[in-house]
C-alpha cells in the first residue's frame, strides 16, 4: 500500500494563481485553463501505484483558493482513493475553529493544513494556537510546510527551529506533519522529529533522487523513522516522485513505514 500525504486536486483559481508561476516554470508545465476532472488525479495515482491520497483545501488572506466544500465534493467522487484535509481562514480564529470542527465531524476530513508562508505568519503566531488546541481535541494532525518556499513568498516562516520546535513544546499532544522536507534546514527538521515524539516529516515537493542525504540517512538508519511519502501533486506526479526508490537502501520495515505505515497511523487510514 502507498499513501500520498500531500496532494492537491486544485481549482483553476488555485492552479493559475500567480504565486505558483515559479513552480510551473520549474516543472515545465502549464496550468490548466479549465477545471480538471477528479478522474485525472486518480489516474495519476494509479500510474504511480498510490492507493490513497490526502487532498488539501487552501485558504489564504484573499479567501478560499480551494474550499473545504470543494475538497469534500472531490472526495465524494472517489471515496476509496481520496481523503480530505481541511484548511481555514486565520483572520477569524473562532470561525476557523468552528470550520475545522465541521470539516472533521461532518465532512470526515483527516487533518488540518495551514501553510504559513501563504499568510506570512510563523506557526507560533497567536492565531494558530486555538486551532492547535482543537486539533488535539479532535484527534487530527496539524500539517504544515517546512523549508524554503518554491512559490514567490518569503521563506522565514518555514524554519523548523524555532517555530515547529516551539509549537511542539507548547502542544506536546499535537501531531505535527512538516511537509517539503525542510530544505535547506533538513538537519534541523530531522532533529526536531527525533526530539518530539509527535512530529513527522513528509517528502512532498521532492523526488526520491532529490532527497537531502541527511533525510535519507535518518530513514535508513533509524528503525523508527517518522518520514512519510508525499508528492505535492499536480506539481510532481507519484510515478515521477517515486522513481529510484530502490536506490535509497531502505530495509522492508523502513520502506513500509515511509510508503504507508506512518501515514496510516497519523491520518487513521
Amino acid at each position: 500500500m502507498i499513501v500520498d500525504a500531500w496532494m492537491q486536486h486544485g481549482t483553476v483559481r488555485f492552479l493559475r494563481h500567480e504565486m505558483l508561476d515559479s513552480l510551473w516554470r520549474w516543472t515545465g508545465q502549464e496550468p490548466p485553463a479549465e477545471e480538471v476532472p477528479v478522474s485525472v488525479t486518480v489516474g495519476a495515482m494509479d500510474a504511480g501505484g498510490v492507493d490513497v491520497g490526502l487532498i488539501s483545501a487552501w485558504y489564504g488572506p484573499e479567501g478560499a483558493l480551494v474550499s473545504n466544500d470543494e475538497v469534500a465534493s472531490f472526495v465524494e467522487q472517489a471515496p476509496d482513493r481520496l481523503a480530505g484535509v481541511a484548511s481555514v481562514d486565520l483572520r477569524k480564529p473562532m470561525e476557523a475553529v468552528r470550520e475545522l470542527r465541521r470539516c472533521v465531524n461532518e465532512l470526515g476530513f483527516r487533518a488540518l493544513r495551514v501553510v504559513p508562508w501563504l499568510w506570512e505568519l510563523p506557526p507560533t503566531d497567536r492565531r494558530f494556537y486555538p486551532l492547535f488546541a482543537e486539533c488535539v481535541e479532535l484527534g487530527v494532525p496539524f500539517c504544515t510546510q517546512v523549508g524554503h518556499t518554491g512559490p514567490l513568498r518569503p521563506s522565514e516562516t518555514g524554519r523548523p527551529i524555532p517555530y515547529v520546535d516551539q509549537v511542539a513544546l507548547d502542544f506536546p499532544e499535537l501531531v505535527i506533519v512538516g511537509g517539503h522536507v525542510g530544505y535547506p534546514w533538513t538537519e534541523e527538521m530531522v532533529a526536531v522529529c527525533r526530539k518530539h515524539p509527535n512530529v513527522y516529516i513528509d517528502t512532498s515537493a521532492y523526488t526520491v533522487r532529490r532527497y537531502p542525504p541527511e533525510l535519507v540517512r535518518y530513514m535508513a538508519q533509524d528503525r523508527h523513522h517518522k518520514v512519510m511519502f508525499g508528492t505535492n501533486y499536480p506539481m510532481i506526479t507519484p510515478e515521477r516522485a517515486l522513481r529510484g526508490l530502490d536506490e535509497l537502501g531502505l530495509d522492508d520495515a523502513a520502506r513500509e513505514a515511509f510508503l504507508s505505515g506512518n501515514a496510516r497511523a497519523v491520518f487513521r487510514i
